[in-house]
């Protein structure tokens, strides 16, 4: 039934798109003649390879820098690739992929294979599941360009700060999800377009109605700071840039 959601949703999702994507598109191609389109590698399900499709929101060669997190004032970023973070239309071509079966409209957002390589034993669950265009963590870290702004190191900052939250929200999704659950989150997902503090509060309704624990819920307020902590499954924080935190 999730398949079919996703076919169904997805098709559709791209054909309402498309008025959105033609003119945005054409508009990355004017800005210096290069494809708009950026196909990213990434891990799916079972560890297997694919090849993500997002409209080009940085210069040409940007992955060639070495680094994989991007902060809101990262100078690869076009002008035109502001606009389309901002309204994150950078994601809409990955209906594709959710048509053709590589990703689903939800499941724990897919990273590249460097990054999965340097997975705890306790986030490999996260490959589990189809990765996905939403989930609980797109939503709660919405702001991620926000929270590495201005950092000195994006990577490590982000595995301190990012990883630890977003790992546990996206296993708590493999562990829960249903078609249900979907259907909701990809309500939620609409919803913070326009009100993120509404979003958020749904969010909340919804992981503590699944069972989540309170400091799950807490985190998915995001009322309070975020501090550098260990990912799920590691014995301490990431402080270089190969990831590693160690596992008990």
């Amino acid at each position: 039934m999730k398949r079919l959601f996703d076919i169904v949703a997805s098709g559709v999702g791209l054909v309402v798109a498309s008025p959105i994507l033609v003119p945005v598109s054409l508009l990355v191609w004017l800005q210096d003649r290069h494809s708009p389109f950026y196909i990213a590698p990434r891990t799916g399900k079972g560890g297997r390879p694919f090849r993500m499709v997002k409209l080009r929101s940085m210069v040409v060669n940007a992955d060639r820098s070495g680094v994989d997190s991007t902060g809101a004032s990262d100078r690869r970023i076009t002008q035109i690739g502001r606009f389309i973070r901002g309204g994150k239309l950078d994601e809409l071509p990955q209906l594709w992929n959710v048509l053709v079966g590589d990703m689903s409209l939800v499941g724990p957002r897919p990273n590249v294979k460097r990054e999965t390589d340097l997975y705890t034993q306790e986030e490999r669950r996260l490959l589990h599941a189809r990765p996905g265009i939403t989930d609980f963590a797109s939503i709660v870290f919405a702001d991620e360009g926000d929270i590495l702004k201005d950092q000195a190191d994006p990577d490590i900052a982000y595995n301190q700060l990012i990883r630890p939250g977003k790992s546990r929200l996206g296993i708590f999704y493999v562990d829960h999800r249903s078609l249900w659950v979907d259907v909701q989150l990809c309500l939620l997902t609409i919803v913070a377009l326009t009100s993120r503090p509404m979003a958020l509060a749904g969010l909340q309704r919804l992981l503590r109605s699944s069972g989540a624990d309170g400091a799950l819920v807490e985190l998915a307020g995001r009322t309070s700071a975020l501090v550098p902590m260990p990912p799920p499954g590691g014995d301490r924080l990431v402080t270089s840039r190969d990831g590693d935190p160690g596992t008990p």
